[in-house]
């Protein structure tokens, strides 16, 4: 009676929603910007977003929407690429509040999980006993178990342990129309609905047993060959693939699976990738878990974005299968891997190496990614995704399918579980032509009638969603697609779950998101050269894939730090991008608008993303951007003046740094300091180096003992095995290094001479701009990096290697600096630029000075993994004998980031991620190793340990004093 009272109040929807008990229910710009796209290229702005706490908070939701003939999209992840998890209405977002693996019983190899529980966490906790749940799609770092019925997921072991379908024990749902079913392997329950479909199905046998479930990939429409009498009316496996448009899960038991003991991998390379599909039928006998198809184009974009070496040695040829051999028995599995190897291939290799193979995993993992961006550097679409056809028809299917994309003046880079007939692919349909939508349109119907004609699926995987429902005609008879409808209006008789998807579809070229986006060229801060210096396209790198919503504790990457403390999706990078596509779609007059604020205000600017993103969103410069653009010509907030100005207050303060230091420290004079400078109150004022490095090097240089100590260094590093000298350096020291620890400048003077380098330091302290980065300043920035990159411009024609020591300042030079200054005039510097290991690993015969029982926790710097990569510091630690444990994620410092006002909490959350908990589990004798000052200083803010640089690590003298 209270509820029905509560329904007749004219109320805000949302305030509806909170009056009957939905606890978290928003109708904010933000949110609504945030959740205005999933993985797909469509735009739907939903009037709310509600996060449940439980199945009685969902059923709310849906009555009070039934109520007011309110749509509601179930969503987990938002990794969906047909545009099936955005909806105008109300967004059921599962994965903040019902996530959780509710149970795992080892022996009867099941689990009963929430939908928003994420792949990954069921996995961890199913591998610890020895199990896992069999589908996998790439996604899994962050996708939900909700999502993966929702579209019946495959992934790529599909081979091996099935769909998501086949893994499902029970599902417990609620119907469009209220009713709340359990289904589980006992039968479907009678009832109204139950009893309507029976009749229903009854009178359509001929039609669902000849067009539906004709092979195992066929995933468009509905999946009613289950509710067929000789499957024993299963309205449960009926239900996994409805993309949440007949009924929304509140709670599921999945099967799982024993891990085979043993594993290889098989590489075979092909001459195109028509005949790597011929080859699929020639792989099948030797009884796979996965054989993945790939394009040498995605190849090609991985070893651009990081390097040849993150690329392991392939076969000959353009296209290849990565073909996974499992079993119990090790010999087995290698002779039948040996016997694979030895099938119709131009090539192939076996490969045994488990890291590997782990980096060919996860390049074809990141295929959806890594495709965004074709061969022209131009942004690439979903849409076309997931298309399949019987395997047996897959090489021609790909020949064809090559024709279209020729015939449509199109490119795309194929890739996909090519032992079964799915092909994944993203097209650089230009949606910016004023043409583009209806080549979009052209496209779509011929490919959609290209698969028909091969008995194959508009969706092998991720379900029609707005981008294929219109296309089912192509694939389905009249009376099939009439079937539908019957089925949708027994479970949703008024239409409220997911409209506009696979019944009474919407047109597959509205609401395109990167269509409605205008270019927004003029007046920007950054070049954007890879973009084609248009914001616009910058941001729209984002496709959605929401790997930055993925947990790092692996130490393979960084992004998204501020997500992962507040796992909020307007903390995320997708989350971010979302809301500034909102205000590009607005006219791109918003930069100060509140929402855009809002979500950029916990980006640390850490550049994680920059390199952790397949698709290369460089969240730290669009925030630079959108503070430039915000504050030009304005009063800005007072950090913008102290920690945005901090070298030159610091080349100030290095003119009496005891009487600063002294000051700083008394009670009253620190705390109105911090005060004024828009500084949190539970930092501290880190003291200024009594004497700079620069002071300290011009002293040495004049000092007589200096020609004994360079020979003393170099006689060092000859009894390590350099022989001959290497010539001058340059190493720059920057403000960090040359004001606050010129400790670290001088031990990284003592290991470059004992290298047999001949130091040498410009002639001034010169600063790179990062502090005005940060905080948006970009005309000054360019300004004080413009003289740094002249001044050293000589030493970099002069072929004289330039070594940087703070991350962050050294990834300005190689990074930020062509963007604010143009290619011709930063990229000889950049190309100079050395990271300390980075130049010592290229010293023929230097070695490491032993570290044999050296326990390291190493907190690589964000900006140095995004923009240099730290795998030669690894390559030294590793060769010195140290053992490492290496952290991923960020220090939540991240410069001013964590000392501003309204900062602290976040940064705390981001340093108890990693870094925290691994100092405190480490010994006294563990080594904390931080190049970045920004680390050593949130260690010392949060912890009784200290870092120190490599340079200290690798200096006699520092290690033994």
């Amino acid at each position: 009676m209270l509820l029905m009272t509560i329904l007749a109040m004219p109320q805000s929807l949302t305030k509806a929603l909170r009056s009957c008990g939905v606890q978290d229910a928003r109708d904010d710009e933000t949110t609504r910007a945030a959740y205005s796209s999933d993985g797909s290229l469509y735009r739907v702005r939903p009037a709310a977003v509600v996060f449940p706490h439980d199945a009685d908070e969902v059923m709310t939701t849906l009555e009070v929407c039934r109520d007011r003939g309110i749509p509601v999209t179930s969503r987990g992840a938002g990794t969906s690429v047909a545009g099936n998890a955005i909806g105008s209405g109300v967004v059921l977002e599962f994965s903040r509040y019902m996530n959780k693996v509710l149970h795992l019983d080892p022996d009867a190899q099941t689990a009963i999980v929430q939908p928003g529980a994420v792949h990954a966490v069921l996995q961890r906790r199913a591998l610890a006993e020895g199990l896992r749940f069999g589908p996998d799609p790439s996604t899994h770092s962050r996708c939900t178990i909700g999502g993966m019925i929702g579209n019946n997921a495959c992934g790529s072991r599909t081979l091996a342990y099935g769909r998501t379908v086949d893994n499902v024990s029970h599902l417990d749902v609620v119907t469009g129309s209220g009713t709340r079913l359990f289904l589980g392997t006992e039968g479907t329950p009678s009832g109204p609905e139950t009893s309507a479909l029976r009749t229903l199905v009854q009178s359509e046998l001929g039609t669902i047993r000849t067009e539906l479930g004709r092979f195992g990939r066929q995933v468009s429409g509905y999946a009613l060959e289950h509710l067929l009498p000789e499957h024993h009316f299963d309205l449960r496996r009926a239900l996994v693939g409805s993309e949440g448009t007949l009924a929304v899960v509140l709670e599921a038991g999945v099967r799982l699976v024993v891990d085979p003991a043993y594993r290889t991998m098989v590489v075979l390379g092909f001459a195109d990738i028509g005949s790597a599909g011929d080859a699929v039928m020639d792989v099948m006998p030797f009884r796979p878990t996965a054989c993945e198809g790939l394009d040498s184009r995605i190849v090609d974009v991985v070893r651009a974005q990081k390097g040849a070496a993150a690329v392991p040695p392939l076969p000959d040829g353009a296209a290849w299968l990565f073909v996974e051999i499992a079993g119990e028995d090790p010999l087995e599995v290698a002779d039948r891997a040996l016997r694979l190897s030895r099938t119709a291939a131009l090539s192939a290799r076996v490969v045994s190496d488990a890291r590997e193979s782990a980096a060919l995993w996860k390049i074809r993992e990141d295929g959806a990614g890594l495709a965004g961006r074709s061969t022209a550097g131009v942004p690439a679409h979903s849409g076309w995704e997931d298309s399949a056809v019987p395997p047996e028809k897959l090489g021609n299917y790909l020949r064809d399918f090559d024709a279209l994309l020729i015939e449509h003046h199109l490119m795309g880079f194929p890739y996909g579980h090519f032992g079964d007939g799915c092909v994944h692919v993203r097209l650089d349909v230009p949606f910016d032509r004023s043409d583009g939508t209806a080549l979009f349109r052209s496209f779509m119907t011929g490919a959609a009638e290209l698969v028909a004609s091969y008995g194959g699926s508009l969706s092998g995987e991720h379900g029609d969603g707005r981008a294929r429902s219109e296309l089912l005609p192509y694939m389905y008879s009249p009376a099939a697609l009439a079937l539908f409808g019957k089925v949708k209006a027994v479970l949703d008789p008024d239409n409220l779950l997911n409209p506009g998807i696979i019944v009474d579809p919407l047109p597959l070229d509205a609401d395109v998101r990167v269509a409605q986006a205008a270019p927004l060229k003029s007046g920007l801060g950054f070049g954007y050269l890879h973009d084609g210096g248009d914001f616009s396209q910058a941001v729209h790198r984002c496709t959605g894939v929401g790997k930055c919503r993925a947990d790092s504790s692996d130490g393979s990457g960084v992004m998204c730090p501020s997500y992962l403390a507040t796992r909020e999706e307007k903390d995320s990078t997708r989350g971010r991008a979302r809301v500034l596509q909102e205000m590009i779609n607005k006219g791109g007059a918003g930069w100060r608008s509140p929402e855009v604020h809002d979500a950029l205000d916990l980006c640390l600017s850490c550049k994680g993303c920059a390199s952790d993103c397949p698709t290369g969103v460089d969240m730290a410069a669009y925030k630079a951007e959108m503070l430039h653009q915000s504050y030009r010509r304005r009063l800005r907030p007072a950090s913008h003046y102290s920690l945005g100005w901090l070298p030159r207050w610091a080349r100030i303060a290095s003119l009496a740094p005891r009487l600063i230091n002294t000051m700083s420290k008394l009670p009253v004079l620190g705390a109105v300091g911090l005060r004024l400078a828009g500084v949190d109150h539970r930092r501290t004022i880190p003291p200024f180096a009594l004497q700079t490095f620069h002071s300290w090097f011009q002293a040495r240089a004049t000092s007589a003992q200096h020609d004994d100590a360079v020979a003393q260094h170099i006689a060092g590093g000859a009894d390590r095995g350099v022989v001959a000298p290497q010539g001058p350096v340059l190493l720059w020291a920057d403000s960090f290094t040359n004001y606050f620890t010129p400790e670290v400048g001088r031990a990284a003077v003592r290991v470059l001479e004992q290298a047999g380098f001949d130091v040498r330091l410009p002639s001034k302290p010169l600063c790179c701009g990062l502090t005005w980065i940060s905080t948006g300043q970009l005309d000054g920035a360019r300004r004080i990096l413009g003289d740094t990159v002249s001044e050293l411009q000589q030493y970099a024609l002069a072929g004289i290697p330039i070594v940087g020591l703070e991350p962050s300042c050294t990834g300005v030079l190689r990074s930020d600096a062509m963007e604010l200054l143009g290619e011709v005039a930063a990229r000889p510097v950049a190309e100079a630029t050395r990271t300390l290991a980075e130049l010592l690993t290229s010293v023929p015969g230097w070695t490491p000075p032993p570290l044999e029982g050296t326990t390291v926790v190493a907190q690589p710097h964000c900006h140095h993994h995004a923009v240099m990569g730290w795998s030669p510091d690894a390559q030294i630690l590793e060769s010195a004998g140290a053992k490492v444990q290496k952290l991923g994620g960020c220090c939540g410092l991240a410069g001013n980031f964590g000392v501003e006002k309204g900062h602290y909490e976040v940064s705390v959350a981001v340093a108890e991620q990693q870094l925290l908990p691994a100092v405190r589990s480490a010994a006294p004798d563990t080594v904390i190793l931080a190049d970045g000052y920004s680390c050593r200083t949130q260690l010392s803010d949060l912890s009784d340990r200290q870092g120190i640089h490599l340079a200290q690590l690798l200096d006699d003298t520092t290690r033994n004093s």
